[in-house]
């Protein structure tokens, strides 16, 4: 009996989801590219296909990131060049980052305009006084691939749409017979004096401009070439002749470089082009870039967008989205539909493709390669998308995930230092944060998808990257078994982060058949209990000598070792060791008081008032999942015997941290791992530890969903009683056999079946 109602709810299942699917098969619509942190302004709205190199996007100001040699903290609310608060643009440019707490690029920024020439973009607020315009929010129109607005104070229709490689812009102007399209190969988000090193551009007809840039910041040596074709001709064109501010002036100050000059250079150099326009006369851009060569740009660009029919690219890009985002369909609310697609295409906006159509790429060692049987990617957010974004890709991006491994491998190789990726963009590694998390992602996918790679080459890099002594105390840490407090500002973070990737380490030894490896690995990754107190139950900074710190500060993020969280949300950091952690704090019945504590307590605002990436917003208790380190915490009641707060609080973070409105997000989304911790916790399980094989259950908020594998099965998800109040789970089987415990394992779902959640609203303790 109890077989036959299973089987009838199977058949309603798949009927409900097939009606789900044929409801979904325009995802786009739920995607809401203005969602990110309002105050922050970590999103751009703008242009690109999942994973491309180009992302086209509008800026809407140009702060200097320094002030009298001094950083400039407002700088920091143009991380991704949109600040939706803003009333006016400055320009489109064609590289961004989606959500990162730091930034670069911004580059290659084309600006449309009627009446005088400018060639800064003048003050907010101040009409005429450059070239930057007004704008509507109300005159903005997005979906994925696609950006459209009006730009208010010249009555120029400015879309932006996109292929991997090229952006591909429309300007529809009125009638005019002093049109411009400025072009500012100086510019760049988060400029400062001596960022542009060089600009070179080369005029090679009417419709054809061709060069490079050169530039310095959070990636210290970066080149970018490109190719820009315009679909109507100019009649002049100018320069500020940035050439006249150099020491040396060479021989070139024979020629009138600042009208029809076709060969300009210089720090800052900028151009306009002029053209004659008739009423909804529209002037199309083609813009493409390559890290190579102007060649490999010229190449790109025939080989993307051969044509000047901007709703065939616009069509093409919403299709490669569409694509993406089908590879979940589920069922549920509207809010909670928005919340997820959008989460979707964050996950997909990068890593980003990094080299030109013929498999050619600039690398870390400033030579050009070409990726054999892979696809090279950049812009790897490792501290962050180690956690659930590469856990995501693991399931529905195999393949792409593979090839990212394939490059960070790549990097290894072509690394003076020989070692891994830690943070790393365009060619650079730019070093940012802690940990060696690369490890992380490639254990990860070895374990979980074995047949992949060479897990001994693997290995071994990732040893190598691990035994870097002269690195963020490594050295310390082999010897002592914990980085000193003198050795680095954040050293218990690094000592927290260490363990848990020589766990990893460890793991993919054990994948790799080195028992050797293995062992050793196993015993560093325990090497979080020298920096854990438990006297206070926190961890604590601890000097050479093997002394705690006396200033110590459980709530603040300054001074304790600590990067971006306080010792309340790192003192949880153990996911490759939870049940051991639990002992060091007490035991269950403590661990749980102390946890219930983080979520419930009031965190007072000084202690996040000079931290730029914590706002309240992103703050549950003492609790920050608007930053990275405690993501995991949530489902730790799961070990201790309290699954059903895991439960609860998931809801509420789920409810509170994530919104369908500008400021919809809690935190940076930091290219993805945000979103991808929402797709987790809505499909109702999480990569609490990645690099193990199994995933932590919690509590869905859709109806229903499948999840569609790349080896062609599907995984099922069905919510039965799912709302609001029912959040606690009642039962969970899988194929129609009542689960055990709290987990799910990683070839449960992708030999593909059915996973069912019966909700309720009474806890089940």
């Amino acid at each position: 009996m109890k077989f036959c109602l299973y089987l009838f709810c199977i058949v309603c299942f798949c009927l409900k989801l097939e009606d789900s699917n044929a409801q979904n098969n325009n995802l786009c619509k739920y995607v809401n590219t203005f969602i990110g942190t309002k105050k922050m302004g970590h999103t751009f709205p703008g242009a690109c296909v999942p994973f491309g190199m180009v992302q086209l996007s509008p800026d809407t100001d140009t702060l200097p990131y320094l002030i009298n040699g001094k950083y400039n903290a407002d700088v920091y609310r143009y991380c991704a060049g949109y600040q939706y608060d803003d009333k006016s643009i400055i320009g489109f440019s064609h590289t961004h980052f989606s959500g990162t707490g730091h930034s670069d690029l911004g580059d290659f920024l084309l600006m449309p305009s009627t009446g005088a020439v400018h060639l800064n973009p003048g003050i907010a607020g101040l009409k005429g006084s450059g070239y930057r315009s007004a704008f509507k929010h109300e005159n903005e129109k997005t979906q994925p691939g696609y950006y459209s607005v009006l730009l208010d104070d010249h009555r120029i229709q400015a879309e932006l749409t996109a292929s991997e490689r090229v952006g591909f812009h429309r300007y529809t102007f009125p009638k005019s017979d002093s049109a411009h399209i400025v072009l500012d190969l100086g510019y760049g988000l988060y400029n400062y004096p001596d960022k542009s090193v060089w600009c070179v551009a080369r005029i090679e007809n009417d419709t054809l401009i061709t060069g490079y840039k050169q530039c310095v910041g959070w990636a210290r040596t970066r080149t970018l070439y490109f190719a820009m074709v315009l679909s109507k001709p100019m009649r002049s064109f100018g320069s500020n002749n940035p050439a006249k501010k150099e020491v040396y002036k060479g021989f070139w100050r024979k020629f009138d470089q600042s009208t029809n000059f076709p060969d300009l250079a210089g720090r800052d150099l900028k151009l306009y082009m002029d053209f004659k326009t008739e009423a909804q006369e529209s002037i199309q851009i083609k813009f493409a870039i390559s890290a190579v060569s102007i060649d490999g740009a010229l190449m790109n660009l025939s080989a993307e967008i051969p044509h000047f029919n901007f709703e065939k690219t616009k069509q093409e890009a919403l299709n490669k989205w569409e694509k993406e985002l089908s590879k979940v369909n589920i069922e549920a609310d509207e809010e909670v539909k928005t919340n997820f697609y959008t989460a979707m295409y964050h996950a997909f906006i990068s890593p980003n493709i990094f080299m030109d159509v013929d498999q050619q790429y600039k690398g870390l060692d400033y030579r050009t390669h070409r990726a054999e049987n892979f696809t090279n990617y950049s812009t790897f957010s490792l501290w962050d998308t180690y956690r659930a974004l590469h856990p995501l890709f693991n399931i529905i991006q195999i393949e792409k995930n593979k090839n990212m491994v394939q490059s960070m491998m790549a990097h290894y190789h072509q690394s003076a230092l020989h070692m891994l990726p830690i943070w790393s963009h365009f060619g650079n590694d730019n070093w940012c944060m802690s940990g060696y998390h690369a490890t992380s992602v490639i254990a990860d996918a070895i374990v979980k998808n074995g047949t992949l790679m060479d897990a001994k080459n693997a290995l071994d890099a990732c040893v190598r990257t691990a035994e870097k002594s002269d690195y963020e105390g490594i050295g310390d840490y082999m010897r002592l078994g914990y980085v000193p407090m003198e050795a680095s500002r954040v050293s218990v973070s690094n000592t927290l982060e260490y363990a848990y990737d020589d766990w990893c380490i460890a793991q993919l030894a054990r994948k790799a058949n080195d028992t050797l490896v293995y062992n050793r690995f196993m015993n560093r990754s325990k090497n979080y209990t020298h920096v854990f107190d438990t006297k206070s139950g926190f961890v604590k900074a601890k000097n050479a000598r093997g002394e705690f710190t006396k200033q110590f500060d459980a709530l603040s993020t300054s001074n304790q070792g600590l990067i971006e969280g306080n010792a309340w949300n790192y003192s949880f950091f153990v996911p490759q060791d939870p049940d051991h952690l639990i002992q060091l704090m007490g035991g269950k019945k403590k661990f749980n008081s102390k946890l219930d504590s983080l979520f419930n307590m009031y965190l007072p605002g000084k202690y996040f008032a000079e931290t730029e990436d914590i706002t309240r917003e992103g703050i549950i208790g003492t609790y920050v999942h608007g930053n990275e380190p405690a993501h995991h915490v949530p489902y730790l009641y799961n070990f201790s015997g309290e699954a059903f707060k895991t439960q609860a609080i998931l809801r509420k973070i789920m409810s509170n941290q994530y919104r369908a409105s500008a400021d919809g997000l809690g935190g940076n989304d930091d290219c993805g791992q945000m979103s991808a911790w929402y797709i987790f916790s809505a499909l109702g399980f999480y990569p609490f530890a990645p690099a193990s094989n199994t995933y932590q259950l919690g509590s869905p908020v859709v109806q229903s969903a499948i999840i569609h594998l790349e080896n062609g099965k599907q995984f099922k998800i069905l919510v039965e009683n799912q709302s609001a109040k029912n959040i606690y789970v009642k039962s969970v089987y899988l194929n129609g056999q009542l689960m055990r415990g709290t987990n799910i394992s990683h070839q449960d779902i992708m030999q593909g079946g059915t996973l069912k959640f019966i909700m309720d609203e009474k806890p089940f303790k």
